[in-house]
């Protein structure tokens, strides 16, 4: 995609979105299955990544479960009771808006 600027607010909602579906995952994980799932399209860095699972943490969203694998410590992060009521109303407005976006865009345009 030409404009990652519009990527950057939907971050912590493609974060959230993908600990829904996957239960829990470490930050390289999150970043290759984004780049598989956009199918190159988009790539987050580490620079964006881990400030807003730190930030999303800090809102009581996500918990932090630590465990060693290959004598490394890995950080997973899945999502609270309250994340995954968090992303229900997050996924909820995303899809208004780029239902609005579309009927600014291309106002024959129809979606159900």
């Amino acid at each position: 995609m030409g404009n990652a600027k519009l990527y950057k607010g939907s971050l912590n909602t493609i974060i959230l979105k993908l600990l829904e579906e996957q239960g829990k995952m470490y930050g390289y994980e999150i970043t290759q299955k984004v780049k598989e799932l956009t199918k190159g399209e988009l790539q987050i860095t580490e620079g964006a990544l881990y400030p807003a699972l730190h930030k999303l943490e800090a809102e009581g969203l996500l918990d932090v479960e630590v465990a060693k694998v290959e004598n490394r410590l890995r950080k997973y992060y899945k999502l609270t009771e309250a994340g995954v009521k968090e992303t229900k109303n997050r996924l909820a407005e995303l899809e208004e808006f780029i239902r609005s976006m579309q009927h600014l865009v291309n106002p024959n345009w129809s979606i159900n």
